[in-house]
């Protein structure tokens, strides 16, 4: 991926003042058979369709690095990972990578190019925090809960009841953090950039600044369903005597569940107004009052860069 750099000069291009990249945009802003999703990264954001993804990140030295790329999603590539179910985890996969791949490159774009150890030791840390995730929300779970319940019913409930508080309290210490709170805000800002082009609304940093920083289709709703749906789901193990069993089962039926989990989201996001609907996403819109912050208008600036850049893309036949 290539950078593009967008000083003053390329920041009014993408503000569309008019022009051609304007009216292109605009044109696409129109269309609303394909879904844009995204995510915050290191002092940026990351948006991708189905086939480019684009990371825009504000530079030690104020500018706006823009990197683009072609992508071709894997239910592109073997036409069974289309059906309902098995969907939802070829996007889990592809989030994992692509938004991995989009952590490394804004590390080294906000760090100048100077990010220590380069990205050998940005993907060790990821792999760390991995592992770390496992320990936390899986492993620990199982063993308390297996230490306090007998039965396989209320062990599971109190296994997932553990986990969906300890995530609870690590969004709340996290969000503590200086800089975790720097990228809750470019979450938000994702999201208002978002809510924005699906309302067919003009892309400017005034349009978009009255925009909510919740979105049904987010990744903290898509957590919350996990965690909830986990629960129903890992009672058909039972409970497991080993505590390697305990926890091979839970990592196996990730897969299961993050599918299911899938099509819960989309339908939610398919019928929104639907009161009973609403009423079910709540809880997740809810938990995304901790994952995001309000922006900046300058941040707001960085995430309309990386939107405008993907739209122009696919404006591309």
């Amino acid at each position: 991926m290539s950078p593009v750099l967008h000083g003053p000069e390329e920041d009014n291009r993408h503000r569309g003042a008019g022009g051609e990249v304007h009216q292109e945009i605009q044109e696409i802003q129109h269309r609303r058979d394909q879904v844009i999703g995204g995510q915050a990264v290191i002092e940026g954001v990351m948006f991708r369709s189905a086939r480019s993804l684009v990371v825009a990140v504000r530079t030690p030295g104020g500018e706006i690095s823009v990197r683009g790329e072609r992508i071709r999603p894997l239910r592109h590539r073997f036409p069974p990972l289309r059906k309902p179910f098995l969907r939802g985890i070829a996007v889990l996969i592809e989030s994992i990578h692509l938004g991995t791949k989009a952590l490394i490159a804004s590390a080294e774009e906000a760090s100048g190019g100077e990010a220590k150890g380069g990205s050998g030791s940005i993907a060790l840390a990821l792999l760390m925090s991995a592992l770390l995730g496992v320990g936390l929300f899986i492993a620990l779970p199982a063993f308390l809960a297996g230490k306090l319940a007998q039965g396989g019913w209320t062990f599971n409930l109190l296994d997932g009841l553990i986990r969906l508080a300890i995530f609870l309290a690590y969004i709340a210490f996290i969000s503590t953090m200086p800089d975790i709170r720097r990228v809750f805000q470019y979450h938000g800002a994702e999201h208002k950039s978002i809510n924005a082009y699906e309302a067919g609304d003009e892309l400017t940093e005034e349009r978009v600044m009255g925009y909510s920083t919740l979105h049904p289709r987010c990744g903290t709703s898509f957590i919350l369903t996990v965690l909830v749906l986990s629960i129903l789901i890992f009672s058909l193990a039972g409970r497991p005597e080993s505590m390697a069993v305990r926890i091979g089962s839970r990592l196996a039926l990730i897969p299961v569940v993050a599918g299911l989990s899938y099509e819960i989201i989309g339908f939610a996001s398919k019928h929104r107004g639907n009161k009973l609907v609403d009423l079910a996403v709540a809880p997740g819109l809810l938990l995304q009052r901790l994952t995001t912050r309000e922006p900046s208008r300058d941040q707001v600036r960085v995430a309309l860069a990386a939107l405008k850049e993907l739209l122009s893309m696919e404006g591309e036949r």
